[in-house]
């Protein structure tokens, strides 16, 4: 396998903040993994919206989630993209608490990975933001 020179995480694309996102990027700042539930249908949501997608409701609050989940499904990228290391793995993450989230694998080899895999996040630090990624659970934890 051919790999490029390892890339800093902080060169790699910063998302930015809006009003409906900023309590999630104030949380992964803080190490938790926030999102949004609806209080009237108990949907826990990603990606952090003003409504509800199940029922469209406004009225939400923050919980924070166990950070843990399945590897739903992936995609190995050869691509090189500004800053990111060639492979990248892009993945579909199932929480615990239910919903799907686009993110990255990281500290694994794409090899290694099987559907329905545990993993765990973590946090890394970009340009002033701090991006959840995950990466497989230790047999040990």
């Amino acid at each position: 396998m051919t790999t490029t020179p390892e890339v800093s995480p902080e060169a790699r694309f910063a998302p930015r903040a809006t009003p409906e996102t900023q309590p999630y990027w104030d949380a992964t700042a803080a190490g938790r993994l926030d999102l949004p539930r609806c209080r009237p249908c108990d949907q826990v949501f990603f990606y952090p919206r003003s409504s509800c997608p199940r029922c469209g409701s406004t009225d939400l609050e923050w919980v924070t989630c166990s950070g843990r989940g399945l590897l739903h499904t992936y995609v190995v990228s050869h691509r090189p993209a500004p800053g990111f290391p060639v492979p990248t793995v892009i993945a579909v993450v199932e929480l615990e608490e239910g919903p799907r989230m686009m993110t990255n694998l990281v500290d694994v080899e794409p090899e290694a990975l099987e559907l329905d895999m545990p993993v765990e996040v973590r946090f890394e630090q970009r340009t002033g933001v701090a991006v959840p990624v995950f990466t497989p659970t230790k047999a040990d934890s």
